[in-house]
């Protein structure tokens, strides 16, 4: 394979060599970049991306691939390409601080800052700019012609009033007081008719009531639809939803009904965008929603209801249907239609969808659900949730999933023109798999019902799979109580498994009903033979399909395996055992988002990852040309999450970055070319290639005026006699004839990310490596080797044994080592300082400190109760709890808090979703009592990980001033030294720092 070097991004890290470079601070954050939205046109010429600071206003850059054009949209996001690469649509954000400005003014919605819209033109300068618009819809696979945008309610207009002038004041004023002299005179007059008649005669009368024009409503605003060609518009009112077809011949154009003109009612128009035609489809509803066109866009789906008023509490919708050709739209599906069965509805949550033939309208139904009592006094009414040993799941599972189950909706479809419903979907066949572009006459049904109590302490719930008729909805069996799930191919002939008894594929032929295993004959693994959870260890997955379902491929640890799904033909290694000769991991990347499978002319993205170097890249291999040598390109860096390719050429956009390069957008050409006169021995042509990558944008420029990190990847030998591995930052301006301070950061095994770029961002829960780096801290972070019932031990095999190491290293103040983690690395941490006293200081986020209390505890995000986590999962015990009372006790370290002697600081927020908050309650509430240096920080109604940047921001500062107060003996700040009481919450946050410096 002929390896290409990343020469641009390599130049770039040359960048940071340099004189004295100021250290990181908190304050850099908000300014810190990222490359968002990122497009590519279709013919490659141009591309699109977003650059983002961590806070405040973004740029939208459009840009040429060739460097000829440039242009920035300030504050530009949601941008589309058309599809004939002659135009940029995009929202414009108001200003970052206008915005912030009416939130302190709490201002209501609609006195807010809206958004724009701007169009422009490629490859010129000028930019048409639209205020205040909610939305804008292009065709999906238009001409790029046509654009739609709803805009805001207008502002109101205030009145003018005309200054009138003195003359016209005085007769002003003489008018007023013979209309008050008419006044009195009036009231004379009742007076005197109340001595005669009594006082009902100063009783107003009642004026008859004027009938109601209906309950309010939202209403809409106007739609303008715009030819991008001519520059021509049309413009439509109170729309409140709009909708393409594909080809965007249709527009669909949803109306509201108005507050004020009894005649304008809601209205659905099917407007023909070739000439011009509208018509009204349908009208008088209360709610109309779920648009589906077909693929042609000569039929439409939706789900309307317009019996019931606006406020009641059960509405039953039904399912109207309108083709080309037909006067209006008609109902198809309601609750008595033929096929739908008793105690079931039309589902108003679940989208129609017609096949791509246009010959089936799948749809869903929904069980009617008894309505709530209104005539109960809430105060008078209990309020409990009842736990029953036979529910399939726990209460607060169940309470986490009750809008979901509440709009559980089972598929149905229609054939043709026949309006007998046939029922696919069901309580034992929850879930629905289409196949064959949605237009085979059967598909994949799969339910877990029967097998879900026993999830509570598995993790999983068995599934089986049955493939039912669209025809007539008869069901046949597949697979019952299978552990992984069940795929269908893209052509529907096939269904595969993994099935981890036997550790291999397993196929069922639709067509025949035979099962075959795939895989036996493959003689590496095709699981994770690394796996150290008490579990069938995981598979390391499916590729992808080939062009109808010819082969399926597969990976095992490094390599992809080519399939035949009858076993007919002999598995061969796509990737020739290039992968595991070479430690390099090959992994699929889908560079279309459109793809459904691999075809003959393609040419399919490997990312790559050697697992010796950690160096990363991209291997292209074009299908019909040699298995490998493909090319690629690799070195000291690593490719970000999306790979994307232009539809109509070979150009691939896509970031590269490394430890100390900022992320760059890179484009790269794929110049393969056919070399006709060398052939292979059967015959097959010889495909040579080259690759042309360049560079559009390098992210953050100002990281070369500060002291960056270098990063590297150490090896040492664990007290168990094993190697590990683990990443070593230091300083760009490292001495090794000073001694630092060392932060050992971890969580299981993170030393693949050698080459990830690690942006200063305020800590979610973690400590940020470049800012403490930057500031003089050496951080180390540790792969983690774990052994059955001994995850506290394994911590302290590699964590502590790791720490000895590096006191040899003259460069390191063995005396200012510490150590943090968060979540699992947050136990970790708070399992060491029962074992060891080498630490100066520790800090431990969201830990477990009793496991046997945690092991029935409920993950309060999911509500899944926490045992399959210490049986089989990342806790790593391996038994029950009354199995073995020993480990869970052994394990934990609130029964060794006595043996705590480093100061620790725990976060744990009260709103936690995946560690009970009283975990560490538990530790600092034992800790306290002993005498033990703990400090606790809880953050008010944040989860795990915090997501509020308040909050974060505030965290980054304090987590600073822990560690430097103990591992650089800087001034402590108020909260460590002393506390904040509750009488000061809200006032004082303890952030300003003591007069005496720390150790």
């Amino acid at each position: 394979m002929r390896n290409l070097l990343c020469i641009p991004l390599l130049l770039l890290a040359g960048l940071h060599a340099s004189a004295q470079k100021k250290p990181l601070t908190h304050a850099v954050y908000d300014g810190w970049q990222s490359i968002n939205e990122r497009y590519i046109s279709n013919n490659g010429k141009w591309v699109v991306y977003t650059i983002t600071p961590q806070e405040g206003d973004a740029t939208l850059v459009i840009q040429a691939i060739d460097r000829s054009y440039r242009k920035e949209i300030p504050r530009g996001y949601a941008a589309e390409i058309t599809d004939d690469d002659r135009f940029v649509i995009c929202k414009i954000k108001p200003l970052f601080a206008a915005t912030r400005e009416a939130k302190i003014k709490k201002k209501k919605p609609d006195e807010m800052p809206k958004d724009s819209l701007a169009i422009v033109k490629l490859g010129k300068d000028s930019v048409l700019r639209i205020p205040r618009i909610k939305s804008f819809k292009m065709p999906e696979k238009g001409t790029g012609q046509w654009l739609a945008y709803l805009q805001e309610k207008a502002l109101p207009v205030p009145p003018v009033v005309a200054q009138p002038d003195s003359a016209t004041q005085l007769n002003s004023l003489l008018h007023m007081a013979d209309s008050l002299a008419r006044v009195a005179d009036s009231l004379r007059n009742k007076a005197n008719e109340a001595k005669t008649k009594g006082l009902a005669a100063l009783k107003t009368p009642k004026k008859d009531a004027n009938p109601k024009p209906g309950e309010p409503v939202e209403e809409g605003t106007e739609l303008v639809l715009r030819n991008l060609y001519t520059g021509e518009e049309k413009k439509f009112p109170l729309v409140s939803d709009y909708y393409f077809s594909k080809p965007g011949y249709t527009f669909i154009i949803e109306t509201s009904r108005s507050n004020t003109d009894t005649l304008k009612k809601a209205a659905i128009v099917w407007y023909n965008t070739l000439n011009g035609k509208a018509d009204t489809i349908f009208r008088g509803y209360n709610s109309a929603k779920s648009f589906a066109f077909d693929e042609a866009g000569a039929q439409l789906a939706f789900i309307a209801e317009r019996d019931s008023s606006t406020k009641a509490l059960q509405k039953f919708y039904k399912l109207y249907y309108y083709r080309t050709g037909m006067d209006s739209a008609r109902m198809r599906v309601d609750r008595n239609t033929t096929g739908v069965r008793n105690g079931l509805t039309l589902s108003e949550t679940l989208v129609p969808e017609f096949s791509q033939n246009g010959q089936k309208l799948f749809f869903g139904l929904m069980p009617i659900r008894k309505p709530k009592d209104t005539t109960l006094v809430d105060f008078e009414t209990a309020r409990l949730d009842i736990w029953h040993y036979n529910d399939d799941y726990l209460q607060p599972q169940q309470l986490v999933q009750l809008n979901t189950e509440l709009q559980r909706s089972y598929k149905a479809v229609l054939n043709g023109n026949d309006d007998k419903v046939i029922q696919l979907g069901a309580e034992d066949a929850e879930n629905i798999i289409l196949a064959d572009d949605k237009n085979a006459d059967y598909v994949l049904a799969t339910t877990t019902k029967g097998n879900r109590v026993e999830s509570q302490w598995q993790g999983f719930a068995k599934t089986t799979a049955y493939i039912i008729s669209t025809i007539d909805g008869s069901r046949k069996l597949v697979k019952e109580k299978q552990r992984n799930f069940f795929t269908i191919s893209p052509g529907g002939k096939y269904v595969i498994w993994y099935d981890p008894s036997q550790k291999n594929y397993i196929t069922y032929t639709v067509s025949t009903g035979v099962i075959t295993n795939i895989t036996k004959n493959i003689r590496v693994p095709l699981y994770d033979e690394e796996d150290d959870h008490p579990d069938d260890p995981l598979p390391h997955g499916i590729v992808a399909w080939h062009q109808n379902d010819k082969y399926v491929y597969i990976y095992d640890k490094y390599d992809v395996w080519q399939c035949d799904p009858e076993a007919k033909e002999a598995s061969r290694n796509l990737t020739e055992g290039n992968g595991r000769m070479h430690k390099i991991i090959y992994r699929y990347t889908q560079t279309d988002k459109e793809e459904k499978f691999i075809t003959d002319t393609q040419t399919v993205v490997f990312k790559t990852l050697n697992e010796v170097t950690k160096q990363n890249g991209l291997a292209f291999h074009y299908m019909k040309g040699p298995l490998i040598p493909g090319y690629s390109l690799s070195g000291k860096f690593q490719i970000g999450f999306l790979v994307v390719k232009a539809k109509a050429a070979k150009r691939y956009l896509f970031t590269s970055e490394s430890y100390n390069v900022s992320p760059v957008l890179e484009t790269l050409l794929d110049t393969m070319f056919e070399v006709t006169d060398i052939q292979f021995d059967d015959n097959r042509k010889l495909y040579r290639d080259s690759l042309l990558v360049s560079p559009l944008y390098a992210s953050n420029p100002q990281q070369k005026d500060y002291n960056w990190l270098t990063c590297e990847l150490v090896k040492w030998t664990m007290f168990d006699g094993k190697q590990s591995e683990g990443l070593l930052f230091k300083p760009e301006n490292f001495d090794a004839k000073k001694k630092y301070p060392m932060i050992l950061y971890f969580y299981e095994k993170n030393s693949d990310d050698l080459y990830t770029y690690r942006p200063p961002a305020p800590s979610a829960s973690t400590i940020n490596i470049p800012l403490f780096v930057s500031n003089g801290y050496l951080v180390f972070v540790p792969d983690i080797h774990y052994k059955k019932g001994e995850p506290g031990e394994s911590a302290y095999n590699s964590v502590v044994s790791a720490a000895k190491y590096f006191t040899k290293k003259p460069w390191v103040d063995s005396t200012k080592m510490a150590i943090q983690g968060q979540s699992w690395g947050g136990y970790q941490v708070a399992y060491l300082v029962t074992r060891t006293n080498m630490f100066a200081a520790a800090e431990a986020g969201a830990p477990v400190s009793n496991m046997t209390s945690a092991y029935g505890g409920i993950r309060w995000g999911t509500g899944v109760n926490r045992q399959f986590q210490y049986e089989r999962t990342q806790s790593r015990i391996g038994y029950t709890l009354w199995q073995r009372p020993d480990l869970y006790i052994k394990n934990s370290p609130l029964f060794r808090a006595d043996k705590v002697t480093t100061p620790l600081l725990i976060t744990h927020n009260d709103a936690d979703g995946a560690v009970p908050w009283y975990q560490g309650i538990e530790y600092f509430t034992a800790l306290r009592r002993l005498g033990k240096k703990v400090w606790m920080l809880q953050y008010n109604g944040e989860d795990h990980n915090l997501v509020e940047r308040r909050n974060r921001k505030d965290l980054s500062i304090r987590l600073s001033q822990y560690f430097d107060y103990f591992l650089k003996g800087a001034p402590a700040p108020h909260w460590l030294a002393e506390g904040v009481p509750a009488t000061s919450k809200g006032v004082d946050w303890g952030m300003e720092l003591e007069e005496k410096k720390g150790f």
